[in-house]
């Protein structure tokens, strides 16, 4: 059978859910029985996402075998229950990239390399060679955006070569409601499927997002302009639950239309297991990236995975200047703590006064990569009385140095994609909190990081699990480094160096999590 495609962009502006859209509809065609795949294109010139911002541009997302990407392909994993890998991830950087060396190792025959072929060859090769019976892409950005036209014009490409009847595509579009003359405004959808029209696509679907339901007067000029079946155009408005979009998807028969257009086989059946109640759990996330909402997507996700209400996003820093009492009063309010990973000195006070804080009250307390790191300088400090710990990444010169740099680091000179990064074995001691929440010996998480406990100088800080001294850690995972910390007398008390949020899926959150969210609301009945 040969392959399919639907093709997913976007108009007007971006940031209106091209990605949970389809991540929603691989999901339902592939509970219909469809191997589906999905790929992601991000026409930006990084090689991936390693490297950027997270106040500009939301959480990277670590794949299980090491690609550091947008946060979309984390929706993917989410929403498809698959890992998600390099291959499912595509950027200008890459492309271009490849260009270049292929022209240098003289692969183009001494030909004028140009943007076409050359690069839309390259872009189809690399779309061809996803793997799947159904293959969702998404472009990001929006449609006229200058650095996304040469993806537009290979996919185009590609549909004439692959055949008409293989692709469909689905432009997805934003409807502004002005308030001024209470309706709604659909010229801005109009000119963008304009647009979209100009590079030579005809959108086969049309989904329409808005703050609030549209009338059928709107959504059918937007047919009658965007040249659409009418029966094709669908309204998606604001949803207060993401999960809730699939079965939105599934109960508007949208896979049954893409079954048709692509003639695909499909078993008419959905069963979708997620929350849709929250428990009113206090989680408090001590941040230090709060430019976006996206900063801590996946740790967000894998709470309300658990059944818990999302956890609210605090800046680090707004503890830095208050009294310990003052920390305390404002951390009662909450039932449990986050500590997140991040990286550079900034806020990193403010937080290791949480941790001390929370582990004085009891309060839950999990610290996920950076936040284990602070969890042994804070008690290193307070606790082993070494005054002056800290990690060598925030004072090089620190007398008590608990956090290096890892050895296999200290000659890498370049930042992008040169972390500890992806699955890694992680073996789990027996008898210890962790243990308890996977139940198992062994598990393989992601990672990325370039900082370890510094274990061969400072074994004195440490005990391992069954011994009995509360001046010292408890080593709860250790492969070549400590993989996470315990405190076994405390409520919750778990720092661990790897990622577990990168793992939860609908219907089945990281165990770490489950675990946490657990001791959270007993502490709050308790209460």
């Amino acid at each position: 059978m040969k392959k399919k495609f639907v093709v997913v962009t976007g108009g007007v502006i971006s940031g209106i859910g091209k990605g949970i859209l389809s991540a929603s509809i691989a999901r339902v065609m592939k509970e219909c029985g469809v191997e589906v795949n999905t790929l992601k294109i991000d026409p930006y010139l990084n090689l991936d996402a390693g490297t950027m911002n997270p106040n500009q541009h939301g959480e990277v997302f670590v794949t299980e075998d090491g690609y550091e990407a947008d946060l979309d392909l984390g929706h993917y994993e989410r929403f498809l229950g698959k890992n998600m890998r390099r291959e499912n991830n595509m950027t200008a950087g890459q492309v271009f990239k490849t260009i270049i060396d292929k022209e240098r190792d003289g692969e183009f025959l001494g030909a004028t390399v140009q943007m076409v072929p050359h690069v839309t060859d390259e872009i189809k090769s690399r779309i061809k060679s996803v793997p799947g019976e159904l293959i969702m892409i998404e472009i990001g950005g929006t449609v006229g955006d200058i650095e996304g036209e040469i993806f537009l014009e290979a996919v185009r490409e590609l549909s004439v070569e692959e055949g008409p009847e293989n692709f469909l595509f689905i432009h997805v579009t934003y409807v502004p409601y002005l308030r001024v003359t209470n309706e709604f405004k659909t010229k801005p959808t109009q000119q963008s499927v304009q647009l979209l029209r100009r590079i030579g696509i005809q959108p086969q679907m049309i989904a329409v997002r808005s703050e609030k339901p549209i009338e059928e007067n709107e959504l059918g000029k937007i047919a009658l302009f965007g040249g659409v079946d009418r029966q094709m155009v669908y309204n998606l408005p604001d949803s207060e639950n993401v999960y809730d979009v699939p079965f939105i998807v599934y109960s508007y028969g949208i896979h049954r239309k893409i079954a048709a257009w692509l003639s695909i086989e499909i078993e008419e059946r959905f069963d979708w297991n997620y929350p849709r109640s929250f428990l009113p759990a206090r989680i408090a996330l001590i941040g230090k990236y709060l430019g976006t909402d996206d900063a801590y997507k996946s740790i967000s996700e894998s709470i309300t995975l658990c059944g818990a209400s999302k956890p609210e996003v605090i800046d680090s820093q707004c503890f830095e200047d208050m009294t310990e009492e003052q920390i305390k009063s404002e951390l009662r309010k909450y039932d449990g703590i986050i500590i997140p990973g991040g990286f550079g000195k900034r806020g990193i006070e403010g937080k290791i006064s949480v941790i001390k804080a929370a582990r004085e009250e009891d309060t839950p307390i999990l610290g996920i990569c950076l936040g284990m790191q602070l969890m042994v300088i804070e008690f290193a400090r307070n606790v082993a009385e070494y005054e002056g710990a800290n990690s060598t990444e925030f004072d090089p010169s620190t007398p008590y140095p608990v956090i290096d740099i890892m050895e296999e680091q200290k000659k890498i000179m370049k930042l992008g994609g040169t972390m500890r990064l992806g699955a890694q074995e992680t073996p789990i001691e027996k008898n210890t909190v962790l243990f308890e929440a996977y139940n198992e010996p062994l598990v393989y998480e992601r990672h990325r990081h370039r900082y370890e406990v510094n274990l061969d100088r400072f074994p004195e800080l440490f005990r391992m699990p069954g011994e009995i001294d509360v001046k010292k850690l408890s080593i709860s995972s250790k492969a070549t480094f400590v993989e996470a910390i315990e405190l076994p007398e405390k409520n919750f008390f778990v720092g661990i160096q790897y990622h577990p949020e990168f793992r939860s899926k609908v219907g089945k959150p990281n165990p770490v999590f489950e675990l946490f969210v657990k001791r959270v609301i007993e502490k709050r009945r308790n209460q």
